[in-house]
């Protein structure tokens, strides 16, 4: 059998590692998954600020950087100038997704000359950097594939994040789709979502689903840490029969956390259960500010990587709410650690939702936005060890067989491989042969 040839892929984002979660984390795990398996990844992308909102020590706003890694393949990543607003407002979170459209913009024509790579993946948000990233593939003759792990425009429209006239709303609806009509081959990250492309006029033989993934050997249960062995709740110093409901991830203002906080209010009454939140994001201080006077939340900022799966196995109920406007614009990448560290999902969702599928079928459900619903369902939950224990086997078993990074990345490698192929121009110069 022959082997496929190593390739040279051109992988173009806002978001990328060490960034801890959200797209840069899925983006870095792509590039190094590849580069690991042979593959040469080159890399334009922004210096990492996310979730915080601030870059992070170490890197810069205002230049260019770049570093290699080398495996089995290599690994290049070149930064971009990044300008971060202070404040996030509409207008300003605008201004800053332009300023990398516009640093970066040079970068990948560069990039993409001198590599001559064999196929270009671009992962949205941010659309804003499509336009110069097809004119890149139309120029060098490079089949072009467009990864959406947010529908950035419907989103920023139904939660207000922008404002607009419902013409000027339609006219960069319309545009959004036009642009991903151009694209050789679009994926996104869930079975609505790829609907939604299709919705938007795409051709269904150019449409595939490219799911989000966990390592579910590195994500894993744990045995029950209440006794304080767990490096994460020790950090806590929580006391001992505490119960954890535990949010770790982005806290922005696509997630609706207020929910979460409304509802340990209502549960103020139960003294074993601790709310704890983890992570950073630009809706933070409100949010503390929300929960002001409750003594059973706590907070954590973000944590390294080493001690991810402590993380998740501290909780003794994971919670993931999801406002309604936002459903089957983005689906939370952090539901797959959550499954697959064994523990139960609560989460707030409809039932025609992507998210409220899953949820019907590994986890509880509850309405949006109703602070009631989710503060019976904990309830009920943290006093049923039995169900707890049940639940969390089926999330598991739900990783296990959906979720594994091995299956989700060597599909998409093969997917790869075959619109390489497929392409008119590709020349033998493009593949990268060890």
């Amino acid at each position: 059998m022959t082997a496929l040839p190593k390739l040279n892929i051109l992988l173009y984002g806002l978001n990328f590692e060490p960034e801890l979660t959200g797209i840069g984390k899925y983006s870095g795990e792509l590039a190094r998954w590849l580069a690991a398996r042979g593959h040469v990844v080159q890399v334009v992308t922004a210096p990492p600020y996310y979730p915080e909102w601030s870059i992070k020590p170490g890197f810069s706003a205002w230049a260019y950087q770049s570093d290699s890694k080398k495996s089995a393949g290599r690994l290049d990543v070149l930064r971009c100038p990044l300008w971060v607003p202070r404040q996030v407002t509409g207008l300003s979170r605008v201004l800053h997704l332009l300023s990398f459209a516009l640093s970066s913009a040079p970068a990948l024509f560069w990039t993409a000359w001198r590599h001559k790579p064999a196929v270009m993946l671009v992962v949205v948000p941010t659309l804003v950097c499509v336009p110069v990233a097809l004119l890149v593939s139309r120029l060098l003759h490079v089949p072009v594939w467009l990864h959406v792990q947010d529908f950035e425009v419907d989103a920023m429209h139904a939660m207000g994040i922008v404002q607009g006239t419902g013409a000027m709303h339609r006219a960069v609806v319309g545009g959004e789709s036009w642009l991903m009509r151009r694209f050789d081959r679009v994926s996104s990250i869930s079975r609505r979502m790829v609907s939604k492309l299709l919705d938007k006029g795409l051709d269904p033989q150019r449409v595939v689903e490219f799911p989000n993934w966990v390592d579910v050997s590195a994500i894993r249960p744990q045995g029950h840490e209440s006794d304080g062995r767990n490096a994460v709740r020790a950090k806590f110093a929580l006391p001992p029969g505490a119960q954890v409901v535990l949010y770790a991830g982005n806290m922005g203002q696509k997630q609706g956390i207020e929910v979460v906080i409304d509802a340990a209010r209502l549960l103020v009454d139960k003294p074993h259960l601790y709310f704890v939140f983890v992570g950073a994001g630009a809706e933070v201080a409100s949010l503390q500010q929300h929960a002001q006077g409750l003594s059973q939340v706590r907070w954590l900022p973000l944590q390294p990587r080493e001690l991810l799966n402590d993380l998740l196995n501290a909780a003794d109920i994971h919670v993931l709410p999801q406002r309604t406007d936002a459903a089957d614009l983005v689906m939370p990448s952090k539901l797959t650690g959550m499954l697959a560290s064994g523990r139960p999902v609560v989460g707030t969702a409809d039932a025609h939702t992507q998210l409220g599928m899953t949820l019907d079928e590994c986890g509880v459900r509850v309405a949006p936005e109703n602070a009631q619903a989710l503060a019976d369902a904990l309830d009920q939950l943290s006093g049923d060890e039995a169900r707890r224990l049940r639940l969390g086997a089926v999330g598991r078993a739900y990783a296990m067989s959906h979720l594994s990074h091995t299956a989700i990345l060597s599909t998409f490698e093969a997917e790869l491989h075959k619109l390489v192929a497929q392409h008119d121009d590709v020349l033998p110069e493009k593949t990268c042969e060890k």
